[in-house]
């Protein structure tokens, strides 16, 4: 749900002091130990979906010059050369076995009833901590859960079978969202292995939705779904050039995602465009009795949310520029441009802003560790009588009993800080809860957005990647995710172009609830600047 949470702590301090002077640690030259290196070069032959988004898909089948099952099947093929072959991206944990008769299905339908909506008969992969009842696993790419198949869809599964959507598969993650070890590898499971960046192969895709980011970069699919609790949806979008959505804590429900920390983890759609991020987005939301968060979301979801989506949408918004999360200097360059753009298309500018962090590093850690055993236990204990573990406890046992397949590159530090909490009516717990709300949203965003009457923060998402190193771990040069992922607020990073061919995003985030105007923002300053360039697979960036 997930999130970075190896680099969390690391992170803290990046944000409060920017990432000047940190460029030469960020990308040492290490041997690669997954396989055989591949040559730079543009692999395959033109692939027919190649940057065809939901609506230009829709259009084939209409023009009856594609089906959903044709879609299905040259996306298949498309996963096999590139994920599979050629580059082994290695971002898809897990086909559906039954995605072919399903999409036929859908077509039978189309033709008798005409099509659903938006999502009808489009490929979609989803991370491979949400639930499926059906011939797939969910397992968080742990080898503790191999073989689980829970007893009923995540309530997000079913939303999107209800629109039509043909689940594809599953894709890899940081095993249990990267809240594992102290210095974990981004995109690495013990089931799934390590992703790679499709950009650059030696490069990290970040994390934890590592698989959802580069499988929609590299085409694989149409749209994919990547869970968030601190960073682990935007931070991948921003490595790997692609637009990610972490919507309000709420608007999305998480009953049936293997959790992190209830306070925080959601769900969100990772696209191309922004436009697809806001027709999976529609699709995504809805009223769930199994988590209380959504109640408040009735009044507040959209079943459309493209018709907030105007070209013309920045002129007039007032964006505050969070400088205290620059200080990149390749980055800060490119950012100008963007800043610059900005300007260009009306919006006036706040320069600077700050959000200040400097409370929330270890009232953060401390809720999520003691949510962690809460929720996952809750979790484990409502899987089907075959599950392979009941506790997190039981998590920590079997990681320990399977050193050399879960442990050989980091270690479970966090789990077993985890397992050592009380229950949630410590008051250690509700004091850090407190101080998480107090300064990430009082005294944080709304403070700053009311004092500067502003629409929305803007900052960049991250630097860009680093190269994978799985002994020593992430070491990248910071990000902004912190304020809002604390806070339970939207934001959304869109590709603001390339350092060293290498994909940087901008982030917008702003107050709860706030999705309609963080989309119209962003797909203004998306169509101004069309930033994002597909990727081009080299083994690693030419000097």
């Amino acid at each position: 749900m997930l999130c970075k949470i190896l680099m969390m702590q690391r992170r803290k301090f990046l944000g409060l002091v920017g990432w000047t002077g940190l460029a030469a640690a960020a990308t040492p030259t290490l041997a690669w130990p997954y396989g055989p290196p591949v040559q730079p070069v543009r692999w395959g032959k033109h692939f027919e979906l190649e940057e065809l988004g939901i609506a230009q898909l829709q259009d084939l089948i209409d023009r009856r010059k594609a089906s959903s099952v044709s879609l299905v099947r040259l996306y298949l093929k498309r996963i096999e050369a590139i994920d599979r072959n050629g580059p082994h991206l290695n971002s898809v944990i897990e086909l559906n076995p039954d995605a072919l008769s399903i999409a036929a299905e859908l077509d039978r339908e189309r033709t008798a009833h005409g099509k659903r909506g938006p999502l009808h008969g489009i490929p979609v992969l989803i991370k491979d901590n949400i639930d499926t009842h059906d011939r797939m696993t969910t397992t968080a790419g742990s080898l503790a859960l191999k073989g689980s198949k829970p007893l009923r869809d995540a309530f997000l599964v079913e939303r999107l079978r209800a629109a039509g959507a043909v689940l594809l598969g599953k894709t890899n993650l940081s095993e249990w969202a990267n809240f594992r070890g102290s210095n974990s590898t981004s995109g690495w499971s013990g089931r799934g292995g390590q992703t790679r960046n499709p950009y650059a192969l030696d490069r990290n895709p970040s994390g934890s939705s590592s698989g959802s980011a580069a499988a929609v970069s590299a085409n694989l699919c149409a749209v994919a779904v990547g869970t968030e609790t601190d960073g682990s949806v935007l931070s991948p979008s921003s490595f790997t050039g692609i637009v990610g959505l972490k919507p309000t804590v709420g608007l999305v429900s998480r009953s049936g995602i293997i959790p992190i920390a209830h306070s925080q983890d959601t769900a969100g759609p990772m696209a191309r465009t922004v436009a697809d991020a806001a027709i999976l987005l529609g699709a995504l939301t809805g009223t769930d009795p199994d988590d209380p968060a959504t109640a408040e979301s009735s009044a507040r979801a959209q079943r459309d949310y493209t018709k907030f989506l105007d070209a013309a949408g920045l002129k007039g918004m007032r964006l505050g520029v969070a400088r205290n999360f620059f200080g990149f200097q390749p980055v800060d360059e490119l950012l100008q441009q963007a800043l610059a753009a900005l300007k260009q298309c009306g919006a006036e500018l706040v320069d600077p802003v700050e959000i200040r962090l400097r409370e929330l590093g270890t009232a953060e850690i401390e809720v999520l560790r003691y949510e962690m055993k809460a929720d996952m236990n809750a979790y484990l204990a409502k899987l089907g009588p075959g599950a392979p573990v009941r506790t997190l406890k039981d998590i920590i046992r079997f990681n320990e009993e399977h050193r050399q397949q879960e442990l050989q590159w980091f270690g479970q530090e966090e789990l077993v800080k985890s397992e050592a909490k009380g229950p949630l009516t410590e008051q250690a717990y509700l004091d850090a809860v407190a101080t998480c709300r107090r300064v990430a949203r009082v005294e944080g965003i709304d403070a700053v957005m009311t004092q500067h009457h502003l629409d929305a923060i803007i900052a960049p998402t991250s630097g860009p990647a680093h190269v994978t190193d799985p002994v020593l771990g992430d070491h990248g040069v910071g990000d902004s995710t912190t304020p809002a992922a604390v806070a339970g607020y939207p934001s959304i990073t869109v590709p603001a172009g390339q350092v060293h061919g290498l994909p940087v995003g901008l982030s917008f985030f702003a107050e709860a609830w706030s999705e309609p105007k963080l989309l119209r923002i962003a797909y203004a300053f998306e169509q101004a600047t069309k930033a994002r360039r597909p990727p081009l697979f080299l083994n690693t960036i030419q000097s």
